[in-house]
């Protein structure tokens, strides 16, 4: 009879271990039943919902003036500093276009618009291929970088929550 051999479990040395995004949370001892704030540590995955896009603050710099002027230069500065428009693209070309509602907007865009869109994306492609800007002359200004897709995206998650709301609508009978 053939005994097989136990298994033996790997374990890879202390510094060829995976490195940890977050650390390890700290646990609360039994000693220390108090509000003690050294202690109370947010749970790791806390801190990325901080950084998420869910909530915006233009519409509270808007409100302000004094503000809204403030961050103006500060906001012109970063979408030169993006890069987009030196390749030519507009803001809207950037949107992410893999979910529905981006997919039935980008569908009712003029055909017209749908090409010049393709278009300016295969340009924008091919200069980065290169590692080259455009001339100058055909950036993209501010003015001309308005919202095309926007409106659109809009129009379409109104109608979807129009939709939304008829679909669960409850009817009361009266006798």
């Amino acid at each position: 009879m053939s005994r097989a051999a136990p298994q033996r479990k790997f374990c890879l040395p202390s510094a060829h271990r995976p490195f940890r995004a977050f650390p390890e949370p700290r646990r609360r001892t039994t000693e220390s039943t108090t509000n003690d704030p050294t202690n109370a540590l947010p749970s790791p995955l806390f801190v990325p919902i901080l950084f998420t896009m869910k909530y915006s603050l233009a519409p509270f710099i808007l409100r302000r003036p004094w503000l809204a002027s403030f961050f103006k230069p500060v906001a012109s500065w970063y979408t030169n500093a993006a890069g987009y428009r030196q390749l030519g693209l507009r803001y809207d070309d950037l949107l992410e276009e893999e979910n529905d509602t981006a997919q039935k907007a980008l569908k009712r865009l003029s055909a017209k618009e749908s090409y010049e869109r393709i278009y300016r994306i295969r340009r924008a492609v091919q200069c980065s291929y290169q590692h080259k800007l455009l001339p100058k002359e055909q950036w993209v200004t501010q003015q001309s970088d308005a919202r095309y897709l926007q409106p659109v995206i809009d129009e379409v998650n109104a109608e979807a929550a129009e939709k939304e709301e008829l679909d669960t609508i409850t009817v009361i009978r009266k006798h």
